[in-house]
């Protein structure tokens, strides 16, 4: 069965683009053009992962974001024709996954959207789990990870996650005391080539990641210039 992407833009000719290129992929799109039908197709339709644009009329790419993250863990990736950093850093702090600036290339986006689901379907549950994956408990002062089930409990009692923070959290884990690069951490969960010292992604999830840990934050070390790493 094909996943289902919903692809919300008010630029017709750039929405029907990117549903022509993932159609090519064979996933199932649902594509529209304001972020009212896009809501309607949200409450009613189990989604694989959303592709939404910042600017819309009436409600923005950053409201819709902030519903899907009320009930729902899929990956979503934002386009913005803003280059503004703090943009980007609006949009993965309400729980977007991935960004990418217009003018963007067609396979870029196709690149990226396969990345953020081959991770989604390996980590949440109820899909199909890689061997190695499916007796993975990782477990660290107060902090529980089911690998399987994509939980994580801090102290007893369940942490909200999206899926990129899951496997940020889920890599320093299993790198316990290794400092790991921003750079190390962006191919394994994009799995791809499109990383320059100036992108900030890994940074802010981090951030997010920390506020969410509350008190239990410093878990997580910056090593300056070289990397993040959870102490042993």
């Amino acid at each position: 069965m094909p996943e289902k992407i919903l692809v919300v833009d008010d630029e017709k000719e750039i929405a029907d683009l990117v549903e022509l290129y993932l159609k090519n992929e064979n996933y199932e799109v649902c594509k529209f053009y304001t972020a009212r039908e896009a809501l309607a197709c949200i409450a009613s339709t189990e989604l694989d992962l959303a592709i939404l644009d910042i600017m819309l009329p009436g409600t923005s790419g950053f409201a819709i974001c902030q519903k899907i993250r009320e009930k729902h863990n899929y990956p979503v990736i934002m386009l913005t024709a803003k280059i503004e950093e703090t943009d980007k850093i609006t949009g993965l702090t309400l729980g977007a996954d991935d960004y990418i600036t217009k003018p963007f290339r067609p396979l870029e986006l196709v690149a990226r959207v396969k990345a953020q689901l081959r991770r989604y379907k390996r980590y949440n549950p109820g899909m199909a789990v890689e061997p190695d994956v499916q007796q993975s408990v990782l477990e660290h002062a107060g902090l529980t990870m089911n690998i399987k089930t994509h939980e994580c409990l801090l102290n007893e009692k369940p942490l909200t996650l999206t899926p990129t923070e899951f496997s940020l959290l889920r890599i320093l884990l299993e790198n316990k005391g290794q400092v790991v690069s921003a750079e190390e951490m962006f191919h394994q969960i994009w799995q791809d080539e499109y990383y320059t010292k100036s992108n900030n992604t890994i940074t802010v999830h981090i951030r997010h990641l920390r506020e969410k840990l509350g008190e239990s934050a410093g878990y997580i070390k910056t090593i300056w210039g070289v990397g993040y790493k959870i102490e042993k």
